[in-house]
């Protein structure tokens, strides 16, 4: 994604723990003149993003050799299954590759055995018309097993924001 700005300090954590070259964890940014001081009217949400001297962006970002930081996905997407963290976009990124899929968000439902199971909402290419099977084994074939959808709904569009984001919420509802 790219370099720390000029006179900008960036760390990577996993809880309160500095992460590793390649390792994934939340991007947070000292706090300083240049970023900002707290949310007008929201001591509470102020006090959630401010934290000892740090901004907490709620990005999962992991640091690259070279000083280079990539954006991995947002915190609250993550999708942790049987322990295992599961960062939606890569299993989007690869859903996208099928010719069957014209759109795809991915996201968490509850699972009695393994807390959160991965669920896919697509919507199909025009005259196309794939089993959820389907589309669960060419995942299957380019990630790790704990990865593929456990269930896959169609959908005509996916729901979006006022800034044409999915509404990941409204899926999980």
């Amino acid at each position: 994604t790219g370099r720390e700005a000029f006179n900008c300090e960036l760390r990577i954590v996993d809880g309160e723990r500095e992460v590793g070259i390649g390792e994934a964890g939340e991007l947070q940014v000292a706090a300083g003149p240049h970023g900002m001081i707290g949310y007008l009217g929201q001591p509470e949400a102020t006090a959630e993003t401010l934290r000892d001297g740090w901004i907490r962006t709620g990005d999962v970002a992991r640091r690259e050799a070279g000083g280079l930081f990539t954006i991995v996905d947002r915190s609250k997407d993550m999708i942790i299954s049987g322990g295992e963290n599961i960062y939606p976009r890569e299993v989007e990124d690869v859903l996208r590759g099928h010719p069957a899929v014209a759109d795809v968000a991915v996201f968490g439902v509850p699972d009695a055995i393994y807390g959160e199971a991965v669920c896919a909402a697509i919507v199909r290419s025009e005259g196309r018309d794939p089993h959820p099977q389907e589309l669960i084994t060419y995942c299957t074939a380019r990630l790790a097993s704990y990865k593929k959808p456990k269930r896959v709904v169609f959908l005509t569009e996916l729901p979006r924001n006022a800034m044409g984001k999915v509404a990941k919420g409204v899926l999980r509802a």
